[in-house]
């Protein structure tokens, strides 16, 4: 029984140790969230058993949980650089599947269409608004920047307010309001679904999405000119790392303890 008990011990130890080196490659990445393992005993009993001479079995997996904190603010003074100052996350759709995503990297470009996209070409979501910037409706809509506005004057320029409005300046000194940010909530956002580039997906754990302006509710206001970085803290992850090396010597001791155990016992007998 040592045998696989140790053996489950070196599995668990390098599941955390993958975990741990995944934090520390995306320590740089803009709006990952890094995560932890959490262990738990297994312990195999029946109705006939002494309570007072159980014995365990090991240990498993129990969950992989993801840490939403919020990540140091980097200031890069670029109109189209946000940050959510709150537990919102940016509402973003593939242009070729369809699919609703999520991410805290708001990190946005125009592109040659117009549309206001993400790094992985994903378009941003916006409630539509009237001239004067008033949410018209719940129908969420692409940011799309048109070339020209209603006098014929070519794009200049866009910014984002701190409301989360999304602005297009033209060549004649015009503005137009394009829309506002959707950002959405989740009740229980550790069961959002990891699907890389910072991005997630809603899952039956995480909830269903509750969309909402920046500034209201648990959606947290919108920082122009900046990006949330990674929320990986170098020096915590660097001593998990230890303890897991630890962890996986320990039991490879154990093992090797068993086996000259098993191997003494089979030369008593020869």
């Amino acid at each position: 029984m040592s045998f696989y008990t140790s053996l489950n011990g070196l599995k668990n130890a390098q599941t955390d140790l993958n975990v741990i080196s995944h934090n520390i490659a995306n320590s740089e990445t803009t709006g990952f969230k890094k995560s932890r393992v959490a262990f738990a005993d297994v312990v195999a009993t029946s109705i006939l058993t002494n309570p007072s001479l159980t014995q365990g079995i090991g240990a498993t997996v129990q969950k992989i949980s993801q840490e939403f904190s919020l990540g140091p603010i980097e200031q890069t003074g670029s109109a189209l650089d946000v940050t959510v100052n709150g537990d919102g996350f940016f509402s973003i759709k593939s242009p070729l599947s369809g699919q609703t995503k999520y991410t805290r990297n708001g990190s946005f470009s125009v592109n040659g269409t117009g549309n206001v996209v993400s790094a992985s070409g994903d378009r941003l979501q916006l409630f539509p608004t009237d001239a004067t910037g008033t949410i018209t409706s719940n129908t969420q809509v692409d940011a799309v920047i048109p070339q020209t506005n209603a006098a014929g004057s070519n794009f200049a320029g866009v910014t984002i307010s701190l409301d989360g409005a999304v602005t297009a300046s033209y060549g004649d000194g015009t503005n137009t309001v394009v829309g506002k940010i959707a950002l959405a909530a989740f009740i229980a956002p550790d069961g959002l679904k990891q699907l890389g580039s910072s991005d997630w997906a809603a899952t039956g754990l995480s909830g269903a999405p509750t969309y909402g302006a920046p500034g209201t509710g648990q959606f947290g206001g919108l920082l122009s000119g900046s990006l949330e970085r990674s929320n990986v803290d170098i020096a915590e992850e660097l001593v998990g790392l230890i303890t897991a090396q630890r962890n996986f010597q320990a039991n490879a001791k154990a093992i090797d303890t068993a086996t000259q155990i098993s191997q003494t016992i089979i030369n008593i007998h020869s």
